[in-house]
């Protein structure tokens, strides 16, 4: 089975999380399950089909088993493979080489303040025997303020090892989790703002957030905001990891909201205060 096949029988990413796994195998197996069909041709193409979905979540669920079916495209359920020499001992040559790459999902707090994480991987080496075996470390990762995503941190030496070969690399990928109230473009962050019809033609809106490193944020908002105009906050953005003490900036938009509906009498107001203003 080629190393993307229990990702497809899932239909998943490789990336994808425990609670993901949980959530496709659910929605599948209520499809699959024999017991909904009972035409006997479909329930013998059901019973091959739910105990494909049942042992790629088993593998994939299973950080273990998980780790070793990435590596070499394969897990050894009903193998030999690895306790029986292929000639001179090494793997094959359609088994899975290379480096591994694991997500290092951050929230935007973090990317923004910076922290320490730590990791606990288990990765496949030879043991005093020559056999394959799992083992299990605890690695530190120090988050710089300022990382993006796709930013990657390698362990070299930390990822699995074949029989007879030097210790592959471990690589994380810095993912950014979604945030509710920000989002990162570049260095800037970038939120969305709604603002009342009245307070978008009259100004004096006074805006407070609180800020990813935990500062009351007070703006006035001054001016007539137009559709499709920003307000931009300088230096309030995320922190340039390679110009220490800068940062991007803090990007508003406006959604206005407009009124579902208006008196006659407010119609003619308005229609005049707007005639006056353009005179």
């Amino acid at each position: 089975m080629g190393a993307s096949d229990y990702y497809k029988i899932l239909k998943v990413n490789h990336g994808a999380t425990e609670e993901e796994l949980k959530k496709a195998f659910k929605k599948l197996a209520m499809k699959w399950h024999p017991d909904k069909n009972y035409d006997h041709h479909k329930k013998e193409d059901s019973e091959a089909k739910f105990k494909q979905i049942s042992e790629a979540y088993d593998v994939l669920s299973d950080p273990k088993k998980r780790q070793i079916y990435d590596f070499y495209g394969h897990y050894p359920l009903n193998s030999h493979r690895y306790n029986k020499e292929n000639g001179d001992g090494n793997v094959k040559d359609h088994e899975k080489k290379g480096a591994i790459e694991s997500s290092l999902g951050c929230t935007l707090e973090e990317l923004y303040k910076g922290c320490r994480r730590r990791m606990r991987v288990s990765r496949i080496v030879p043991d005093e025997f020559d056999n394959l075996t799992s083992v299990e470390e605890t690695l530190k990762i120090d988050v710089e303020p300022g990382w993006k995503k796709g930013t990657k941190i390698t362990f070299p030496g930390k990822g699995n090892q074949e029989r007879g070969a030097a210790p592959t690399d471990l690589t994380f990928v810095v993912d950014e989790k979604p945030h509710a109230l920000f989002k990162r473009d570049g260095n800037d962050l970038v939120m969305t703002h709604k603002i009342l019809l009245v307070d978008a033609l009259t100004g004096g809106k006074t805006l407070n957030l609180m800020t990813l490193d935990g500062r009351d944020l007070t703006i006035q908002v001054t001016e007539i905001v137009k559709p499709g105009s920003e307000l931009v906050i300088h230096n309030e953005g995320m922190p340039i990891l390679k110009e220490p003490g800068k940062k991007g900036n803090l990007r508003i938009k406006f959604n206005i909201m407009f009124p579902s509906r208006l008196t006659i009498q407010q119609k003619y107001e308005l229609k005049k205060l707007l005639a006056d203003a353009d005179n």
